[in-house]
């Protein structure tokens, strides 16, 4: 019955993940126009004249989504089993949309973002350990060392995710009269990280990662012996 509950969390934050993932993708469609005072854009007036600054902006926003959407696939023992080869594609897709792409682009992004000092801080963090958890997950996947993979995947996933917490908190709770934009957008940025971290360390000690075993069906199978 515990094992049931656990699944059924997996797959409803699964669901949410790929809900949210479809929601963003009609927000972003609204860049598609190049209009520098729509959406997001126009809080950002002090930057939109930075050409460089406009560049990093349209790579993130138009591929964080393929970001999210290919992690989506990464994390089920059935889809492994079953499409191996499709889950080293896919796998190498979100590591180069991350490490080469999106980390590079976010942490310009970062230097310029709302929320004063607090919000610059969060985005840096944030970018610093997705790349960091991102490589790690490659370098212990090339040693063969499977669980350690998958930890530091769904850590790099979380830190992914982010995106989508940030904006649920933002929707939820922000209220343009009882808040400062500034202060809850900087606060907002570190509660999105601690939750999505909160998350993945539960997921861990519930499948056993952390002890170095990982839970397959009836199995319980150590890859580190």
């Amino acid at each position: 019955m515990k094992s049931l509950g656990i699944k059924i969390i997996k797959v409803s934050a699964l669901f949410l993940v790929l809900v949210f993932s479809i929601l963003m993708l009609k927000t972003i469609s609204q860049y598609t126009s190049f209009d520098k005072n729509i959406g997001f854009l126009a809080f950002k007036q002090q930057v939109v004249s930075n050409p460089y600054w406009m560049a990093f902006f349209y790579i993130h926003i138009f591929s964080i989504t393929l970001c999210l959407l290919a992690g989506l696939t990464q994390f089920s023992n059935r889809f492994l089993t079953e499409n191996r080869n499709l889950h080293k594609i896919i796998g190498k897709i979100y590591v180069y949309n991350i490490l080469v792409i999106n980390a590079p682009a976010c942490f310009v992004l970062g230097l310029f973002s709302n929320g004063g000092l607090i919000g610059i801080t969060g985005f840096l963090i944030q970018d610093v350990l997705w790349a960091y958890f991102t490589v790690a997950a490659v370098l212990f996947i090339r040693k063969e060392n499977v669980n350690r993979h998958r930890i530091y995947m769904i850590l790099s996933y979380a830190v992914t995710t982010t995106a989508l917490t940030f904006r649920i908190i933002k929707n939820l709770f922000y209220n343009e009269i009882q808040h400062d934009y500034e202060l809850f957008y900087g606060l907002n940025v570190w509660a999105a990280l601690l939750i999505n971290l909160t998350i993945a360390y539960v997921i861990l000690k519930k499948d056993r990662l952390l002890t170095g075993k990982i839970k397959t069906g009836k199995e319980n199978i150590d890859t580190d012996k």
